[in-house]
């Protein structure tokens, strides 16, 4: 993937250091929201017998310590090698990849036709990594992402009426069919809910996108119980409940952003999570 340049993460990265063995005995707090699986050499030498496209360019034992690289490199800040990283090894590599440029586009990259362009891939390689592997509950959800932040960039309006709606839930509800704690899933549905309804309305959002007020609020509920230490869970629901309910339930969105300002972070993505409810609170 060619890209002109990446943005450096803004914080100290070897506050984030998952160097040797300290990234599988922190990957369960790393990866609560997400359900990504251990990339160790079984993972990869299982994912290769289920798709000949998943088959690694080098083998087994070398590409999980490549994966394994690129998830430091998420981890620590360094999204760019990250992306590169993952991208090197072929499909068996779009998650953390997409992954990557996910976070980067949203938080560090400024140039918005650029934004747009890496959100573009990943929901590309998303598609293309779910039909090669259809169990992949990460496949659907990175696709979703990008997705989803690609309409924010292009306004939900538009997106709604280009069809992105549609694919944005189907890919969550694909996610969650197939990882039902996947938390981030959940973060992401509610927060379709909250910006169809703020942008069309509770009637047209329900009879044609299938959204509701009722739904947002589960979803969020539901993300917080299964990743309770998420800054980003506790700024979607603030913002969905500014979006659908306004004053009415402000005092509820600053508590959450507060709350979130709060957490702890345990790698880059959370630390820029954190930075962006302390914004909040200070706008």
């Amino acid at each position: 993937m060619a890209h002109r340049r990446w943005n450096p993460f803004p914080h100290p990265a070897s506050d984030f250091d998952y160097a040797g063995a300290k990234l599988k005995k922190g990957w369960s707090r790393l990866h609560r929201g997400d359900r990504e699986p251990f990339p160790d050499a079984a993972w990869v030498e299982e994912m290769a017998s289920v798709a000949a496209e998943l088959t690694p360019r080098v083998p087994a034992a070398q590409a999980a310590s490549t994966l394994q690289d690129a998830w430091r490199s998420y981890h620590a800040g360094d999204f760019g090698p990250a992306v590169e990283l993952g991208l090197s090894l072929g499909p068996i590599g779009f998650n953390v990849a997409n992954k990557a440029a996910n976070i980067y586009a949203t938080y560090l990259e400024t140039d918005e036709k650029a934004r747009l362009a890496l959100f573009q891939a990943s929901a590309e390689r998303g598609a293309r990594l779910a039909k090669a592997a259809p169990a992949l509950a990460n496949a659907y959800y990175f696709q979703a992402q990008a997705l989803g932040r690609y309409s924010q960039g292009i306004s939900v309006v538009k997106a709604l009426a280009q069809g992105l709606g549609g694919r944005i839930l189907g890919a969550l509800n694909d996610a969650i069919a197939r990882e039902p704690k996947h938390a981030d899933a959940h973060i992401a549905l509610g927060a379709y809910h909250a910006e169809v309804i703020a942008k069309v309305g509770a009637m047209v959002g329900s009879l044609t996108y299938g959204a509701s007020r009722d739904a947002a609020v589960e979803n969020f509920d539901a993300a917080l119980k299964l990743n309770p230490d998420s800054a980003i869970a506790r700024v979607e629901y603030a913002n969905a409940l500014a979006m659908l309910f306004g004053k009415a339930r402000m005092k509820q969105a600053t508590a959450l952003y507060r709350d979130a300002a709060a957490c702890i972070p345990a790698d880059a993505m959370e630390c820029l999570d954190v930075e962006l409810a302390k914004s909040e609170l200070e706008s």
